[in-house]
């Protein structure tokens, strides 16, 4: 009975905890859709570098600031150190209205990203509620906060568009004052009805406890959470300009298509926990980075038109060009058929189509070789990268991350278990710097190449990366040790 109860009272913290981690995510991912509406409606007109850094510096405080806060939630506890997060973020989005310049839209963007530390406090305070056989799932649904960024990218252009209509230039204004006051309830809701709880043995020293992150499997963690987690807080700010850009659809439309791809990644969190519980960790990291491998490797192929050089038709024997058509060259008495231009190309196919010509380079009268070219071949390469089925693969890489984000964290309390909150701080930490740096990346990316998808080949390059190591490092344990321990090698990774 005293198990049921305590379960029961484990499982209304966790409501709580992932109701307001929930809150804090929305808040998190914010910049997306505020900052693309403020430079699309001309209000701010900010370059695409300068949208880079407004996306990731809310994320860059929310990742640094991770480790600190794991390591105060270990220290004090959940409830107190959730509570005070919350109430002091809503401050800056209070004053984000005020905001006039680009350095102060990033200054105040810098406080409200400490919201992002949520995810380490809670993650601290999750673990303690419950039995290692629980913690998976728990520390899944807790994360299942990810939606967070769904509701932002769903609701947040409607909003936008609809406290515009009256007043176009300071409408936007009303939306972070709603999100500072939902920051605010909620913390008055935790701090009122929240019970603390900390762990029993946190004795140590700090640098005590940070001499855990010397071990290479945090590292190794974190490089995987960059992936996972942090590529999933890019995209889901970096998708509604894409979709804008790309298939030119409008706010509210690209916003629900981000949502397609952040809602069922969120709520995937906590599948991803209950298959780590029952099938391994490893095995379903090693599934997550393949099928990121995959997918990055198919959305990298970019909406493109290719003109090059194709079949040509040269002359077949020494004359002189007597007759010029659209569909014939006459050299003397001999005819060279030509492939004319087709007036329009085969487009909405999801496969690539490819169609030649020629183009008449020689004159009448004029005295040609024999083997002399006189017509230049053309081939035109047509992909529309159609919209549907690059939303489809979309939300499919986004699934496999929320697998993944679960998989992760499904070790920590496992190998950690009186430093869950700081090995948690540290790998979110790395996992937040993805989401920071992910953005800016991108939209260097993109000034260099002229291409939306080259962000999808750093995706590729980065997922083949975290696979080979991963795979790399279990190889060398099961030949140094024995290939009995295959079986055993969620216990030795």
């Amino acid at each position: 009975m005293k198990n049921a109860n305590s379960l029961s009272k484990s499982h209304r913290m966790l409501f709580l905890n992932t109701l307001a981690f929930t809150v804090c995510f929305a808040c998190w991912t914010l910049n997306g859709v505020l900052v693309t509406y403020l430079v699309d409606k001309g209000i701010f007109n900010w370059n695409v570098v300068q949208v880079g850094w407004l996306l990731g510096i809310p994320i860059l405080t929310g990742a640094v600031m991770r480790l600190p806060m794991g390591i105060l939630t270990d220290k004090f506890g959940g409830k107190y150190v959730f509570s005070l997060l919350l109430l002091l973020c809503s401050i800056p989005l209070f004053l984000l209205p005020l905001a006039n310049s680009f350095y102060m839209f990033a200054f105040l963007s810098f406080l409200f990203g400490m919201v992002g530390t949520s995810f380490a406090v809670g993650v601290g305070y999750t673990s303690i509620l419950y039995p290692k056989e629980w913690q998976g799932r728990a520390l899944g649904i807790f994360g299942m906060g990810n939606a967070g960024a769904a509701i932002t990218t769903f609701i947040a252009p409607s909003l936008l568009n609809e406290f515009s209509i009256d007043n176009p230039e300071n409408g936007w204004k009303i939306l972070p004052v709603i999100y500072g006051a939902s920051l605010l309830i909620i913390g008055v809701l935790f701090l009122v009805f929240a019970e603390n709880k900390k762990l029993e043995k946190s004795t140590k020293s700090i640098p005590q406890m940070l001499e855990t992150l010397k071990n290479t499997r945090v590292w190794r963690f974190g490089a995987y959470y960059f992936l996972v987690f942090g590529c999933f807080v890019a995209y889901s700010q970096w998708l509604l300009p894409n979709f804008m850009n790309v298939y030119q659809t409008s706010l509210v439309m690209g916003g629900m298509f981000a949502t397609l791809f952040s809602l069922p990644s969120g709520v995937i969190r906590a599948f991803g926990g209950y298959l780590s519980d029952k099938y391994g960790a490893r095995k379903v990291m090693y599934w997550v980075l393949g099928s990121s491998v995959v997918l990055s490797a198919l959305l990298m192929v970019p909406k493109m038109e290719i003109t090059t050089a194709g079949p040509g038709v040269m002359a077949g024997k020494k004359g002189v060009i007597t007759q010029i058509s659209n569909s014939n060259i006459k050299i003397g008495d001999k005819d060279f058929p030509i492939d004319s231009q087709p007036e329009r190309l085969e487009t909405g196919s999801i496969f690539p189509s490819k169609s030649s010509w020629q183009e008449v380079i020689v004159k009448e009268n004029q005295e040609v070789n024999k083997k002399e070219l006189i017509a230049r071949g053309v081939t035109r390469i047509n992909f529309d990268a159609n919209m549907w089925v690059y939303l489809i693969l979309v939300i499919l890489i986004g699934i496999s991350w929320g697998i993944g984000k679960a998989a992760v964290y499904k070790h920590i309390p496992e190998y950690f278990p009186n430093e869950v909150g700081v090995v948690g701080g540290m790998v979110g930490l790395l996992g937040g710097l993805g989401g920071f740096f992910c953005p800016i990346i991108f939209s260097y990316l993109l000034n260099f190449t002229g291409l939306w998808s080259s962000s999808w080949i750093f995706i590729l390059l980065f997922s083949g990366i975290c696979f080979i190591w991963m795979h790399v490092t279990i190889t060398k344990m099961m030949n140094k040790k024995s290939p009995v321990l295959a079986k055993q090698i969620e216990v030795l990774t």
